[in-house]
């Protein structure tokens, strides 16, 4: 029996191509790396490349724990008061990204179909089980490493394969409770250096990773829009951000999107098409404040002061402490004013307009965002007249 599994292991041997048979002599990652790169194409299947590839896996990860071990020795010293050995961080992060990066190349090749047609992959549950945690979480560390240093590129590197490595089959089974903590955001960051890059599809892809993160979501959505907004320069490259944010908006009903589309809109000049963006949103949520705010604004450059009013005072019932929608009301209040010809009426207007804008007043005594002053004043001239001491008090106060 003994010799018959001898010659069956023979034979398989016998059947690797002589490209193979070098790349699995080889005894280092880089002579072994060196000869997949200038051999894979002369390998005589998908097996053989499936083989080769997780050789510089078994090599990268040799010289991985090869410092991991000096790593926990190290930890022993430390508690018996005994020299420790310097551990080669740079070498065990390369060879933590060069095992994963690997694997995946590996497994590609391995779940194929066989010569009879089968998926019988050989690789991928070792490889899932010695890679997953602290090779991975070793990119996580690298990338961390590299931002204090200020070294973005080297960041990018670490941590965009530390997030794309989640979706590789590979790790289809693996328990992500550990990561949930903090891949949201290595997922956030990375977009933000590939945008900075200048590589938008990546930036893209990451942040729609990120935005599966609910602790990361708003931020992550936030970036996407800037993304798809960068470098507008023709009025064609607006209507296709428009396009873009419409289908964002399609799938994240959020209304800072909703808010972009609009004010795009009207940069482009599509005033009518930009009021029907949210009148579409008050007719899901006749409580939308960015809608309600946007609309009683729209109506008040139009010098539609009534209606005005009503979206105005409506946003400010569901924000009673924004400051800059009081001064708006009230300003809306006191251009009606100015319409009505029925003195008692118009008295009537301007007080409210006063009671608005002293609400505005004391939400903002300071004039940091809402600039209510020359308003108010012309507000308590009209209601109290020019020499009453309420007038002059809101004079002084409009400065």
């Amino acid at each position: 029996m003994m010799a018959v599994m001898m010659v069956a292991s023979a034979t398989a041997f016998a059947g690797d191509s002589d490209a193979l048979k070098a790349i699995l002599k080889a005894k280092t990652y880089a002579e072994a790396e060196a000869l997949v790169k200038s051999n894979v194409g002369s390998l005589a299947n998908d097996a053989e490349k499936a083989k080769a590839y997780n050789k510089l896996v078994d090599l990268a990860m040799a010289q991985f724990d090869a410092q991991s071990t000096i790593q926990t020795e190290n930890q022993l010293a430390k508690q018996m008061g005994k020299e420790e050995k310097p551990v080669d961080q740079k070498l065990m992060n390369e060879m933590a990204f060069n095992a994963i990066t690997a694997a995946i190349e590996c497994d590609k090749y391995d779940q194929k179909p066989n010569e009879k047609g089968k998926v019988a992959p050989k690789f991928d549950k070792k490889n899932a089980q010695r890679l997953w945690f602290a090779p991975r979480n070793t990119l996580v560390n690298a990338g961390q490493d590299a931002l204090t240093a200020k070294d973005n590129a080297t960041a990018r590197k670490y941590w965009t394969l530390f997030v794309e490595s989640d979706a590789a089959p590979m790790f289809k089974d693996q328990n992500r409770d550990q990561q949930k903590a903090f891949f949201g955001q290595v997922a956030r960051f990375a977009a933000i250096f590939a945008y900075q890059d200048k590589d938008m599809a990546k930036a893209l892809e990451l942040a729609d990773v990120a935005m599966k993160d609910e602790q990361e979501y708003e931020q992550a959505l936030n970036l996407k829009v800037e993304i798809l907004g960068d470098g507008l320069k023709t009025k064609a490259d607006s209507v296709k951000y428009v396009e873009n944010l419409k289908a964002v908006y399609a799938d994240h009903k959020v209304d800072g999107v909703m808010e972009k589309i609009y004010n795009v809109l009207l940069g482009l000049g599509q005033k009518a098409e930009a009021i029907k963006v949210l009148d579409d949103a008050l007719a899901v949520n006749p409580n939308n404040f960015v809608a309600l705010a946007d609309k009683g604004l729209s109506l008040l450059g139009d010098e539609k002061a009534e209606e005005a009013v009503k979206c105005l005072t409506k946003a400010l019932e569901l924000k009673p402490d924004n400051a800059i929608i009081a001064t708006y009301a009230a300003t809306a209040y006191s251009v009606q004013a100015q319409t009505i010809e029925d003195a008692a009426k118009k008295k009537a207007l301007y007080k409210q307009a006063i009671e608005l804008f002293d609400k505005a007043k004391e939400l903002d005594p300071d004039m940091l965002q809402a600039k209510w002053g020359y308003n108010r004043y012309n507000a308590y001239y009209n209601y109290y007249g020019a020499d009453a001491p309420e007038t002059k008090q809101a004079e002084q106060e409009s400065h």
